[in-house]
């Protein structure tokens, strides 16, 4: 694979529409494990939906030779001082997709964080002192519903906007 930066970008889509095709197929079987491996298809299609995120923000970044272009998180390029230091049409639009909590990227991008949080009971008040002070927590609860038709609209944005950039990046 050529070593340019919008052949990880391309990867990362290519590799959300497989999750989502396999998340598909799991939640149309009756495996025992089905809801696990919905589980898993859910936060692969998030992973690498985020990873194509990041690899047009590096596209962005190595096109205006941004003096930090190698972050590993996307939130990195999506703040306001970056682009007031190096303003740029796409990263500005990016920047105000993810400031919208209204917005497809907000929403993945909430998604995304979303993984990385640990399941929390909700807190309630205590009114026995002979109640065991560990309870078990359910994870399904924790994870935000997301469906895979949610999740397919987010890639496709994420391509519309992947090719609408291209145009306006290319030195024609």
């Amino acid at each position: 694979m050529a070593k340019e930066l919008y052949t990880r970008t391309n990867q990362k889509i290519f590799f959300a529409g497989l999750a989502l095709e396999a998340w598909r197929k799991a939640e149309a079987s009756a495996a025992f494990n089905a809801q696990a491996l919905v589980q898993a298809e859910r936060e692969a299609a998030l992973f690498h939906l985020y990873g194509g995120l990041l690899g047009l923000c590096h596209e962005i970044a190595g096109y205006y030779r941004m003096a930090d272009s190698a972050p590993s998180r996307a939130e990195a390029f999506l703040d306001q001082v970056v682009l007031d230091s190096a303003p740029s049409p796409e990263l500005a639009e990016l920047v105000e997709l993810a400031q919208q909590p209204e917005t497809w990227l907000a929403q993945l991008l909430t998604a995304y964080a979303e993984l990385f949080r640990p399941p929390q009971e909700k807190r309630k008040a205590k009114v026995d002192p002979g109640l065991p002070l560990i309870t078990a927590v359910s994870v399904d609860e924790a994870l935000p519903e997301l469906t895979a038709d949610e999740l397919d609209g987010w890639r496709q944005q994420l391509k519309e906007l992947v090719l609408r950039f291209r145009e306006s990046l290319s030195e024609c």
